[in-house]
């Protein structure tokens, strides 16, 4: 009784011994910095994969030797299922082997009556016309009955054969009638792809002759635009050589002044003809281009006073954009102000409202010694 009190407690020892170092490897391990950093335990996790190979490989072990065994079962049962399939195909042959040699169908007592073979084994009841037991009571032989059937039978044969004759050579005449007809079609056949032929052949040469004549006929076209065309460049050439004649003759290049005069009136002209102004004219027409200068001038002195006018709008307006502009520069320099004011006495609030948690309601300041408890075990 001692000794087990004495083991208990020497198991109860070496438990919290073990639990002991079991919680100094896990603070070891939660107040390393670089496994806390890393956020997971490498070494733990390396024994996890080294387990789940050997797991790996014992299960493949495993399933190997189930595949093994698997396979030699399946070998097993294919014998066993080979061996009862031949013990069944030899039952079955004994049997059939002793149908046939201890139980015939002629060992039965009934067979005289099931003999399939026993009219034909039995006499026929009239063997011949004079056969001697076809007496009166036979039922076999009576008054009037045809006794020349042989005769009569050849007789159908030989009509019979005719027949037959008769109808193999309507069947050779048709036959051959069938292949004079398809001879003739052949023939026809070949008579139409010829003329065919020879149409394509005639066709082809009117097509031949038809680009020929078209091609001569093309040719003569060119050959009488070509000289249309000649002819016409002769006829041009001799009317600018007319024309140039004229020119040179007439009384435009001659500069005579009257023809220039048209009937139309006095201040009409040719302008085919015309050689130029009058000194009146000139005058005329200087004047009306004086007249013309000073309504520009008088035009460009009311564009330049308008523009003037334009540029005094402006300038009124300008000066009214900027007045709105200082007073809304104010306006907003005077809302400014005010939401300053407002964030000063929302701070001064802050203020007050942070002095009176501070004063009265955090009173209990947490010293050194309570922030030291703090990871001092690794639960």
């Amino acid at each position: 009784m001692y000794k087990v009190d004495v083991q208990a407690d020497a198991k109860e020892a070496a438990a919290i011994e073990a639990r002991r170092n079991r919680e100094k490897e896990r603070r070891s391990r939660i107040f390393n910095a670089r496994f806390r950093k890393m956020g997971v335990d490498v070494e733990g996790l390396k024994r996890q994969v080294e387990e789940r190979k050997l797991r790996e490989n014992a299960e493949k072990q495993r399933d190997e030797a189930f595949d093994v065994d698997r396979v030699q079962c399946d070998k097993i049962a294919q014998m066993l299922d080979e061996e009862e399939r031949q013990h069944r195909k030899q039952l079955h042959q004994a049997m059939v082997e002793f149908w046939e040699k201890e139980q015939q169908p002629s060992m039965r007592r009934e067979w005289d009556l099931q003999d399939p073979d026993a009219a034909h084994k039995e006499l026929p009841a009239r063997v011949s016309d004079d056969d001697p037991r076809c007496g009166p009571s036979s039922m076999q032989r009576f008054a009037g009955e045809d006794l020349n059937t042989k005769a009569q039978r050849k007789l159908q044969k030989e009509q019979r054969k005719q027949t037959l004759e008769e109808q193999r050579a309507e069947r050779e005449k048709n036959l051959k009638d069938q292949k004079y007809a398809d001879t003739l079609d052949d023939k026809k056949r070949v008579e139409l792809d010829q003329r065919a032929l020879e149409l394509a052949r005639l066709e082809e040469e009117c097509r031949k002759a038809k680009a020929m004549a078209l091609a001569d006929f093309n040719r003569a076209q060119a050959a009488e635009v070509a000289e249309q065309q000649r002819l016409a460049r002769q006829r041009e050439q001799d009317d600018n050589y007319a024309e140039i004649h004229n020119h040179l003759t007439s009384n435009l290049l001659m500069e005579t002044p009257d023809i220039a005069q048209s009937a139309m009136g006095a201040d009409r002209v040719i302008t085919s003809s015309w050689k130029g102004m009058t000194t009146a004219q000139l005058k005329a027409v200087l004047k009306t281009q004086e007249e013309q200068c000073k309504e520009n001038k008088r035009l460009r002195e009311e564009e330049r006073q308008r523009d003037a006018e334009w540029d005094r709008q402006r300038q009124l307006a300008d000066r009214a954009a900027m007045q709105m502009e200082v007073q809304e520069q104010n306006l907003r320099l005077q809302l400014r102000k005010n939401l300053d004011g407002y964030n000063q006495e929302l701070a001064e609030a802050q203020k007050a409202n942070l002095q009176y948690l501070e004063k009265e309601v955090y009173t209990n300041t947490p010293t050194a010694q309570y922030h030291l408890q703090f990871n001092t075990s690794s639960r």
